[in-house]
């Protein structure tokens, strides 16, 4: 076939543009075999990923257990809709339940079919069980979200390139400052139709916003005192990447790798995806408790695809990994290093501002303005020198490597972003 033949990173790029569509920017590398935390382009170079597909590869590359699950369950079904049952499905549906400590979960595919199942299930849960009259619950959002790029989830964003001329835009949204309480609870005491409030616990593609250490446990209290529900989209900071199971367990550093991971502040609505297959094949989920997840009846959601045999038996291999491997801690472990090591740098760099983040979810925040394409270059700088990242707004590069880096993988990797940060000193 024509396709195999592709022997160069040229002819792949080429490729792309010429039948692709283009609604990506992609660095200027074609990747062609992943292991571990390392990836090789179509000619053979090595490079450590510190990406790691937007944290969907937190067990590393082509894991051995979570690909062997992948083919032994193709090899024997591998789809039947949800028009029948199947033999894999109520196993992972309690497999992940006992795990995060949840009553029931609903299967989905990607991380924006997962959060409009939560916004469906909030709305729902809103007329049903809080009373709301029907079409007026409206559910709170932060400003500089991402929560994904659909129709709805667009009418509550703030980036301009993804709502340019694609509304009308959908209603029932109140949007507020992030880690802000006094706007939560004046949002709240003001509006009597607030159903639910959905919050990144990290705000990731705006640039690795930590919030205050008491933001989510005080703001989940303030949606119990409003009988408003707590949703938290775990996709990208869930599943060990924060140094916790999940990035709203507070200060549970889960030393034991049998914790049931039950969160510090337990969501009502938990959103996860990306990881949750170990990025082997698409898979995402909604949990919540009965009193919540119950007003779903037959007819009223659902998907071809998800709770398939494949994906059910790809995620609890990629679970059973984080705990066998107590990728959490290594992720709390690694990230404080990470950030002393580049903070003693930062103290006397003129082209780096500061690093911020948790687990090893981090950014380094570039000395230049948003509209610069400094940090455009240093990432290409960065993939010359073996290590690949990229920039979100402008002059803020993500850095995230997979959970499976050894401490001897990452102090080589900080002494490739300190050596091409300093070839950018003004």
């Amino acid at each position: 076939m024509a396709v195999l033949e592709q022997s160069t990173s040229q002819k792949a790029i080429d490729l792309e543009n010429k039948y692709g569509a283009h609604n990506y920017h992609p660095l200027p590398v074609v990747l062609g075999r992943g292991e571990g935390v390392h990836v090789w382009d179509v000619e053979g170079k090595k490079y450590y990923d510190f990406l790691s597909a937007y944290s969907a590869v937190n067990q590393g590359h082509c894991h051995p257990k979570i690909v062997n699950a992948l083919i032994e369950q193709s090899k024997t079904l591998a789809l039947t809709s949800r028009a029948f049952h199947n033999d894999m499905l109520g196993k992972y549906e309690k497999y992940v339940c006992e795990y995060f400590g949840f009553e029931k979960m609903l299967p989905m595919n990607t991380g924006a079919e997962a959060v409009e199942t939560a916004l469906k299930i909030c709305r729902k849960w809103a007329y049903e069980v809080k009373g709301i009259e029907n079409k007026q619950a409206q559910i709170i959002v932060c400003e500089n979200n991402f929560h994904g790029r659909t129709t709805t989830i667009i009418s509550f964003s703030n980036d301009p390139v993804a709502r340019k001329h694609f509304g009308p835009f959908t209603d029932g949204f109140i949007k507020i400052e992030y880690n802000n309480l006094d706007a939560l609870e004046a949002t709240l005491k003001n509006n009597l139709n607030v159903a639910g409030f959905l919050v990144e616990p990290i705000q990731g593609e705006a640039g690795v916003y930590v919030p205050s250490d008491d933001y989510l446990i005080k703001a989940k209290a303030l949606c119990e005192k409003y009988n408003v529900l707590f949703i938290a989209d775990e996709v990208q900071t869930g599943i060990a990447r924060t140094g916790r199971l999940l990035a709203t367990c507070g200060n549970c550093s889960c030393p034991d790798k049998n914790c049931s991971g039950i969160p510090d502040v337990k969501p009502d609505i938990l959103i996860l995806g990306k990881a949750l297959s170990g990025g082997a094949y698409p898979v995402s989920a909604v949990l919540a408790n009965d009193s919540v997840m119950n007003v779903i009846k037959p007819g009223n959601h659902g998907s071809t695809f998800g709770g398939n045999p494949v994906a059910a038996a790809v995620a609890m291999a990629a679970l059973e990994v984080v705990r066998e491997e107590n990728l959490a801690e290594n992720a709390e472990e690694l990230g404080q290093l990470f950030r002393s090591e580049l903070n003693n740098y930062i103290e006397t760099s003129s082209i780096a501002k500061l690093v911020r983040g948790k687990g090893l979810l981090n950014a380094v925040v570039i000395n230049d303005d948003e509209e610069s394409d400094t940090a455009w270059n240093i990432c290409l700088a960065l993939r010359d020198n073996g290590l690949l990242a990229k920039p979100t707004h402008g002059n803020i590069i993500r850095f995230a490597p997979p959970l499976v880096m050894t401490k001897e993988q990452l102090m080589e990797c900080v002494d490739i972003i300190i050596k091409t940060l300093k070839t950018f000193e003004k």
